[in-house]
C-alpha cells in the first residue's frame, strides 16, 4: 500500500433524527445538548477528523417554515455555534438531511407535513427553502448530503428523478451532492434497496459522492470497485469497530476512494455523551494511515 490517505475524515453528528428506533420515542424525545456537541467537535480535532457533518432536520426551527418545528426543536442558532467551534479546529462543514422516501423507516418525516406531497413541484420548493436557510446558517463549502437511504415509497425511476432534482438544485448553489449507496445492504428485505442504488449508479450525474455504508465486515470490495469504475467519487461508512474502520478505509485507498464518515446513531445528550466521544477517540485515528 502507498502513503495514500484518507482526504475527507468525518463525523456525522445528528441534532435529530428518524429512523425506526428513534421513532418509537419521538413523543418524548431529549433536545440536542449544545455542550455535549462541541465537545464531540473537540475529540473530533484530538482524534484527525477533519469534516463535521450536521444532520439537523427538524431538531432546529426554521423561519421560513415555522411549521417544522417538534417539543425538541431549538433555535437554530445552535448550528451557528457548531460551524464556530469547527472553524476554530480548522475542520470543515458540511449539512445532511433525508429525502428518502419509506412509510417504514420514516426518513422524511422531519418533513413532515410536506412529506406527502411526494416529489412534486411544491416538495422540491418547499424542501430548498430549508436548504437555503440552512446554507446561510452552516456555510458549508464543498458537500450536502440528501440521504436517500432505504427508500421504499418510490420506483426506480422517481428514485432517481429525486436524486436528480436535488442535484440540480444544489449544483446551482455550487455544492456536491453526497447519497447514501445501499447496495452493500444483505439482508434479505434490502434488496429493493440495493437495487435502486444500483440503478442511481447508471443514471446519476457523475458528480454525486456515493457513500457506501456497511455496518459488518461484509466482502465490499466488488461494490467499491464498481462504483468507482462507473467514475463516482466514493466514501465509505463503516460502522462503530475500529477494525472495521481500518478495512474500510484500506479498501477505499486500493480503488481511489477519498472519504470516510463516522457517525454513531444516537441523540446527542449528557446520558450518551460517552458513547459518542468514545466511537470519535476509537474510530477517528482509524481513518488515517
Amino acid at each position: 500500500m502507498s502513503d495514500a490517505v484518507i482526504q475527507v475524515r468525518g463525523f456525522l453528528l445528528h441534532i435529530t433524527h428518524y429512523d425506526p428506533v428513534w421513532n418509537a420515542n419521538k413523543d418524548k424525545e431529549e433536545p440536542f445538548n449544545l455542550d455535549v456537541g462541541l465537545q464531540v467537535i473537540d475529540a473530533m480535532a484530538e482524534a484527525g477528523l477533519n469534516l463535521l457533518m450536521i444532520d439537523p432536520k427538524d431538531g432546529v426551527r426554521y423561519e421560513r417554515h415555522p411549521e417544522l418545528a417538534r417539543h425538541y426543536s431549538q433555535d437554530i442558532g445552535i448550528l451557528s455555534a457548531l460551524r464556530e467551534r469547527a472553524e476554530k479546529h480548522g475542520i470543515e462543514t458540511a449539512i445532511k438531511l433525508n429525502f428518502s422516501q419509506s412509510a417504514k423507516h420514516r426518513h422524511n418525516d422531519w418533513f413532515r407535513p410536506h412529506n406527502d406531497l411526494f416529489d412534486s413541484p411544491e416538495y422540491f420548493k418547499l424542501a430548498f427553502e430549508v436548504i437555503d436557510e440552512l446554507l446561510g446558517v452552516v456555510k458549508p463549502p464543498r458537500f450536502f448530503h440528501v440521504g436517500m437511504d432505504e427508500d421504499h415509497d418510490r420506483s426506480y425511476g422517481q428514485y432517481v428523478d429525486a436524486i436528480k432534482a436535488l442535484h440540480a438544485g444544489l449544483s446551482e448553489r455550487k455544492l456536491r451532492t453526497l447519497i447514501w449507496n445501499d447496495s452493500a445492504c444483505w439482508w434479505r428485505q434490502s434488496a429493493v434497496h440495493k437495487d435502486k442504488s444500483l440503478a442511481a449508479e447508471k443514471a446519476v450525474p457523475r458528480d454525486v459522492i456515493h457513500v457506501l455504508w456497511d455496518y459488518e465486515d461484509w466482502d465490499k470490495d466488488v461494490a467499491l470497485r464498481r462504483i468507482r469504475e462507473a467514475g463516482f467519487d466514493l466514501w465509505g461508512a463503516p460502522g462503530g469497530k475500529p477494525e472495521l474502520v481500518a478495512t474500510m478505509r484500506d479498501r477505499l485507498l486500493a480503488v481511489g476512494g477519498s472519504g470516510i464518515l463516522l457517525t454513531s446513531w444516537v441523540p446527542c445528550v449528557p446520558s450518551r455523551k460517552d458513547a459518542l466521544l468514545s466511537r470519535i477517540r476509537s474510530c477517528g485515528p482509524a481513518c488515517s494511515r
